[in-house]
């Protein structure tokens, strides 16, 4: 899962860094210089880049930070990040001319690269000081600006994190960091409650929110204190590796292992999204003609035995995956394979009512077959991540679409029975997991004994160049510089 991390004073996180081509210092001659307001935004920009908030977190950040013994960092970089675009147009003297403006940057003599004047610290009670709100709409390019101004009014903020999904679409929802405990107070209590476009916001602590959504996976015990510990630590934190590499590694910690959704004949690499939930890129998702089929003409209800016994009699056991939201005249049936003309015929023959009354069986269009196997796909991976994981024991795929909350079983789209996920093939000692598509219905003996799935690590860190693990902060002299100030010396 993509996030964009967003400060009071208008910066982001290096997740948007890009790869163009460096700016060179005689761009400025051919740009014209900004105004005053332009370039202290330029600094703060780069000022959050560097704070103790984003540097000791961000891993390619730090990579950068760590890489020269006395953590000069080409201005050339910090320029190329997605927000500094607008800045760097106006060539790198001027960007280094913004620098020297901020209390705790300096710029080295040649104009070339940027550093902090103090060594990090830790923050503290990050998490504490941090809310989630919800209810901001569609993202536009003014967003970002226009909530770093909302979220002011009540206080001092450290950041802002637009949260995406693994498409990087915008939820519609924040972690706010504020910088103290009184604004937090100030903004949950607030009277009137605070609203977006005039419709009032779902506001939280961090941790309530944590709470509520481990709540509403029914995660209990070891499962629930491994998944409050997945929505809470931070995947990269530099002070973290400090402390390891200063005890000598003493305690060696376990490589997680992918896992992939076997799925209608494909392996899909399951990710984990930033609350802990598997999920699939879309993009790989296979499209496979003629795995579904359609009923119309159930009369608002779905006896479910009556769709899933006689298919399991047909299919080698395995029951099928139902899309069926109550109320409606229709639902999707989701086989593991594209289907004979005989197996299709089988269905219309052997099933010719539900709840009653007489249906028929037709193809769905491509399109909506198309969108009916991506919700299969990440119904699975959830719960493969979710059961299949780390201390899981049984657990249940979800189920139809609408039945109470959200459909029968939640949000997990289709109807789906007991599943394999995660389970280890043969053995293996490694404990690599091929996560299966958790739609059976898991007609394995009662108290059998399931192997444990390697929870994956959630993809590549965005921004990130190559796979290197970062080097820890050295301690370092400084010696004078020519703009007055401190500077490490090798």
């Amino acid at each position: 899962m993509t996030e964009t991390i967003v400060p009071k004073d208008g910066v982001v996180n290096n997740d948007d860094v890009t790869m163009e081509s460096p700016v060179t210092a005689t761009d400025a001659k051919s740009n014209p210089v900004a105004d005053e307001e332009q370039m202290k935004k330029a600094m703060r920009q780069i000022e959050f880049y560097f704070a103790d908030t984003n540097l000791p977190y961000d891993k390619f950040m730090w990579t950068l930070y760590t890489k020269d013994p006395e953590h000069w960092v080409p201005l050339s970089v910090v320029s190329s990040f997605k927000r500094m675009k607008d800045y760097a147009a106006n060539g790198i003297e001027w960007v280094a001319n913004a620098v020297r403006k901020s209390d705790f940057l300096e710029v080295s003599e040649d104009g070339t690269k940027v550093r902090r004047t103090t060594e990090p610290q830790e923050p503290k009670n990050q998490f504490e000081r941090s809310i989630y709100a919800k209810g901001f709409g569609e993202e536009d390019a003014t967003l970002q600006a226009r909530l770093e101004d909302f979220f002011s009014q009540y206080g001092a903020i450290a950041s802002v994190r637009m949260r995406r999904d693994d498409q990087k679409k915008f939820k519609g929802s924040v972690f706010v960091e504020f910088c103290d405990f009184d604004t937090v107070e100030t903004f949950l209590k607030s009277e009137p409650k605070p609203s977006w476009n005039g419709e009032e916001l779902v506001i939280m602590t961090k941790e309530d929110y944590c709470e509520m959504k481990i709540k509403e996976k029914g995660l209990t015990g070891k499962n629930a204190n491994h998944r409050r510990e997945l929505m809470t630590a931070k995947k990269f934190d530099a002070f973290r590796e400090m402390a390891k590499a200063k005890s000598g590694g003493e305690k060696k910690e376990e490589v997680k292992k992918d896992v992939f959704l076997d799925f209608l004949g494909h392996k899909l690499l399951i990710k984990e999204d930033e609350d802990g939930n598997g999920t699939i890129d879309e993009n790989d998702v296979p499209y496979v003609k003629g795995a579904t089929l359609k009923f119309t003409g159930c009369a608002g209800d779905v006896t479910w035995s009556e769709i899933k016994d006689p298919i399991k009699a047909k299919f080698d056991g395995k029951a099928p995956y139902i899309k069926y939201a109550r109320g409606e005249n229709s639902g999707l049936v989701g086989f593991y394979k594209a289907l004979s003309e005989e197996e299709i015929q089988y269905v219309k023959d052997t099933i010719k009512t539900i709840n009653k009354n007489e249906v028929i069986w037709t193809l769905p269009s491509e399109e909506e077959e198309k969108q009916f196997e991506i919700e299969r796909a990440q119904a699975a991976a959830r719960t493969a991540l979710q059961f299949g994981g780390k201390d899981s024991g049984r657990g249940r795929s979800g189920r139809g679409s609408a039945r109470g909350r959200g459909g029968r079983g939640g949000r997990g789209g289709g109807r789906g029975g007991r599943g394999r996920g995660g389970r280890n093939g043969g053995g293996d000692r490694n404990r690599e997991a091929k996560a299966k598509e958790n739609d059976t219905n898991g007609d394995e003996a009662t108290g059998e004994k399931r192997k444990r799935a390697v929870e994956p690590d959630g993809g590549p860190d965005v921004g990130i160049r190559g796979n290197a693990a970062p080097p820890t902060l050295q301690s370092i002299k400084r010696v004078k510089t020519n703009e007055g100030t401190s500077a490490p010396a090798s």
